[in-house]
């Protein structure tokens, strides 16, 4: 098992249930994806760029798939958490009924379009 999944399924509920669930929506909405553990978290790369990571923050009690690309992304910016950040943006969820997976899938499919454009605008 490589370091990302351990990562994923070492985690506590609901994060783990959560982890899972975009997981399975990542690995099916966006083909030729990669999981790597990057920056001590599981790391997708799409074309050997970096696309999307997940996040357990236990102590605030979420999980956050932020978008390497985000600074291009224009659909369900309502949904979108920077907090505190100038260009990352993420997806937040504390439960699994949270995860609208209509919007998850709408923002993966804009950030693999827009993925080749950088970090940067």
């Amino acid at each position: 098992m490589n370091p990302a999944e351990a990562y994923i399924l070492d985690q506590a509920e609901p994060f783990k249930s959560i982890l899972l669930e975009l997981q399975v929506l990542v690995e099916t909405t966006v083909p030729d994806i990669d999981l790597k553990y990057k920056y001590r978290l599981p790391f997708y790369y799409l074309n050997g760029k970096p696309f999307c990571y997940f996040n357990v923050s236990r102590k605030k009690g979420y999980v956050d798939v932020g978008f390497w690309s985000s600074a291009h992304l224009t659909v369900h910016q309502d949904k979108m958490v920077t907090e505190g950040r100038k260009v990352m943006k993420s997806l937040r969820y504390f439960t699994l009924d949270d995860l609208d997976a209509d919007i998850c899938i709408e923002v993966l499919q804009e950030a693999a379009a827009v993925n080749h454009k950088g970090f940067w605008k």
